[in-house]
């Protein structure tokens, strides 16, 4: 009897031998339901052999492999495979996290097509099918066939007007060979956009993407913003389409979605194009894979998790914003969409390619030492736009009235008074980042978390924006009895209190995830602000990039200086990248823009290149810095990551994991130290560092040491190799 090996979503890695009668080499790829302890349980079958290691009488038999869906493509399991192996993660959990939830059940999934989205056609066998053939008490089904012998193409809306009992016939005639289905768009409310003309470096970017398009490239298209970028994505993704090929597009945010979504459709308004992103259900999310893997949707549009969809024939991928930490996965599974990107664009032998105005300092170096291939894009798109102006508040000198200056004050003023938008940006959400006692020093903390509660003053409420714990506003200090507590430092909820004080009459919108909670309220909050529904907005990093609000000419920036003199080697390279997003959001159009940063270190070399909207000074200095001090992109690096109840338990954990290591020369281990947060969601946290200069090296010490570590007793410890982290 044939042998199948599936890999389960289990953290163990090996795949799980069992027996299968109706198996056969085609099944590869699918799913299948087996017995695993008490439970029954879903996989993937990877081989299906005639030899097995297990004895033959241990063997289970699986109760069922489930044919309603084509398998997973080989490349996709090699792009699992690879996932697996560099990350060092079980190759079941990897495969699994990969798929929708609706596939990782224990049931056949349900194939049900929306009428309105096919179109059947009659193929050559079903015009040689005479009405005789068919029953005279069947009625539905021969009008049905004559209707196709006149017109030889009905759409679902059409089948449905001859009969609602018609449909069921298609799919038996599908395999009949009588008729075929076709994805097919309806033009309803689909606006055709007009197509820009080019400026001369969107030209020279376009031309040589596409004249080297039928090979593997990377691609940094490095684009001031408003540079057009999007333009250049869409005539390249054009150049494909034409070929009759997929294109997938990953972007670092839901909320940059509806957005994009809408200039693809504008743009490609009979092209099938589908959006996969965690704001959809189960159903929809698994309707738009299964368009994507039968062919049918030509544009896929995704978040991170889009990187592992099926797709049947690709012919480019586009990583917008590629320097966003979005891309990387934090918990689970660790790994980055847009390196997995790249592998699956050497895989396909197709370009991949990375757009931001703020390159990473590790794409930015591949690009200076030839691995990747670069374009720019220098001014921007729109004919008489200009970099916006951007300015420093000396605090220091204009003092601040709760957390706003007379100098930005006074320029909001003068925006309203030329009906201009305006953006006051400030990363915080809530009222205030802190409640304080001013006579014992008391802050309110998490229980759970090395964090302060947040202060959300209309809820009455204390947030961690962490693990998510509530308390209701204590009346006095729980530490002295003093009743004088109150909110210290500004959140967009206060910012929001302060603007409406000073502007009564101007319209103010709050954009923060407290205010984006509901499914459409993106959709309808970026309606607002195109329809001039909206004088100043209020927002956090949810508005630094990618949105186009050709309105808006004044821009300013609270509390930045934080990240300064951050212990993270990243801060500087983030901060830089979240205010030029933030600042690129001004003067996009025919409206000057002008963006005003309060800070008490105006002189600061960070702001002084964001003056000069110089990236490339920064980024050669920082990498200067980096390669002296030895940090990415000039080593490589992976965190062992353990969490439990108490931190002796994870310090003993680590330290025995150090003991095991063995590392040779040319791999640096570090000791085991407490997480910057060293206690979140109740659980205490460590991690111990190692790097090395050389990948090929680090990897082949990573995979070794990972099974030493699996064998230690670690019940009491949960810990997962992080590689490439972006966190410590």
């Amino acid at each position: 009897m044939p042998i199948i090996r599936v890999a389960l979503c289990v953290p163990v890695d090996t795949l799980f031998d069992y027996q299968a009668e109706d198996a056969s080499q085609h099944d590869i790829g699918l799913r299948a339901c087996v017995p695993f302890g008490k439970k029954q349980v879903t996989g993937i079958i990877l081989a299906v052999s005639d030899e097995t290691q297990i004895p033959i009488e241990k063997l289970k038999s699986a109760h069922g492999i489930f044919r309603e869906i084509k398998p997973l493509p080989a490349a996709l399991l090699d792009l699992f495979h690879f996932c697996s192996q560099y990350y060092h993660h079980p190759l079941g959990m990897v495969i699994l996290n990969g798929l929708p939830v609706k596939l990782r059940n224990k049931k056949p999934v349900s194939l049900k097509r929306k009428p309105h989205q096919y179109q059947y056609s009659l193929t050559s066998s079903g015009k040689n099918v005479a009405l005789t053939q068919i029953p005279a008490r069947n009625r539905i089904a021969r009008r049905l066939l004559s209707e196709f012998q006149q017109t030889e193409t009905l759409t679902s809306l059409q089948i449905k007007h001859i009969s609602p009992r018609a449909e069921k016939l298609l799919q038996d005639w599908i395999q009949l060979g009588w008729i075929t289905a076709e994805f097919c768009l309806t033009a309803t409310a689909v606006r055709v956009a007009e197509i820009p003309v080019l400026t001369a470096e969107q030209e020279i970017a376009v031309n040589a993407i596409t004249a080297d398009a039928k090979r593997f490239n990377t691609w940094l298209l490095h684009g001031v913003t408003g540079s057009g970028k999007t333009e250049v994505y869409l005539r390249i993704i054009e150049s494909v389409l034409a070929q009759g090929r997929q294109v997938l597009v990953l972007i670092p945010e839901i909320s940059l979605t509806p957005q994009l979504e809408g200039v693809f459709r504008a743009r490609f308004s009979t092209v099938p194009l589908v959006s996969l992103h965690s704001g959809l259900n189960d159903t929809e999310r698994l309707a738009g894979w299964l368009q994507a893997q039968r062919g049918e949707a030509k544009i896929i549009l995704g978040t991170r998790l889009a990187v592992f969809t099926p797709i049947s024939d690709l012919g480019v991928i586009i990583v917008d914003e590629e320097q966003d930490s979005s891309f990387k996965q934090q918990d689970g599974l660790r790994y980055s969409a847009r390196d997995l990107a790249i592998f699956r664009a050497r895989q396909s032998a197709i370009p991949v390619i990375l757009g931001s105005a703020t390159p990473s300092l590790e794409s930015y170096h591949n690009a200076l030492t030839g691995r990747y291939r670069h374009v720019r894009l220098l001014s921007r798109a729109v004919q008489n736009a200009t970099l916006p102006l951007i300015q420093c508040i000396d605090t220091r000198i204009n003092k601040t009235r709760e957390g706003l200056s007379g100098p930005l004050i006074q320029a909001l003023d003068q925006c309203l008074q030329k009906e201009h938008q305006s953006l006051i940006f400030i990363n915080r959400r809530g009222y205030a980042p802190v409640l304080l006692c001013k006579s014992c020093g008391w802050t309110a903390p998490c229980q759970r978390c090395s964090s302060r509660l947040v202060v959300h003053l209309r809820d009455k409420k204390l947030c961690c924006h962490h693990c998510g714990h509530q308390e209701l506003f204590p009346r006095a200090c729980p530490q002295c009895g003093n009743q004088d507590i109150a909110p210290f430092g500004q959140g967009t909820q206060r910012v929001e209190e302060t603007l409406t004080a000073h502007f009564p009459a101007a319209r103010i919108l709050r954009i923060d995830r407290d205010s984006t909670r509901r499914k459409h309220a993106w959709q309808e909050i970026l309606h607002a602000v195109h329809t001039h529904q909206v004088d100043i907005l209020i927002g956090t990093q949810l508005l630094a990039k990618g949105h186009d609000f050709p309105n808006l000419s004044l821009v300013g920036i609270l509390n930045a200086d934080g990240a300064l003199y951050s212990t993270d080697f990243r801060a500087s390279e983030r901060l830089f990248a979240q205010l030029m997003q933030v600042a690129g959001r001004a003067g996009r159009a025919n409206v000057a823009g002008h963006v005003l940063i309060q800070t008490e270190f105006p002189d600061h070399p960070l702001y002084q290149s964001l003056q000069r909207h110089d990236y490339d000074a920064l980024a050669k200095t920082l990498l200067a810095e980096r390669k002296m001090a030895g940090f990415p992109p000039y080593v490589y690096q992976a965190l062992l990551r353990a969490e439990a109840h108490h931190i002796k338990t994870v310090l003993d954990f680590l330290a025995q994991a150090a003991q095991l290591a063995r590392p040779p020369q040319a791999v640096e281990l570090f000791d085991p130290v407490p997480a910057h947060m060293s206690r979140l969601k109740g659980l205490e946290r460590a991690h111990l560092l190692v790097q090395s200069s050389s990948r090929k090296h680090l990897h082949a010490f990573l995979t070794g040491w990972y099974a030493k570590i699996t064998a230690l007793p670690s019940q009491k410890v949960r810990w997962v190799l992080d590689v490439d982290p972006l966190e410590f």
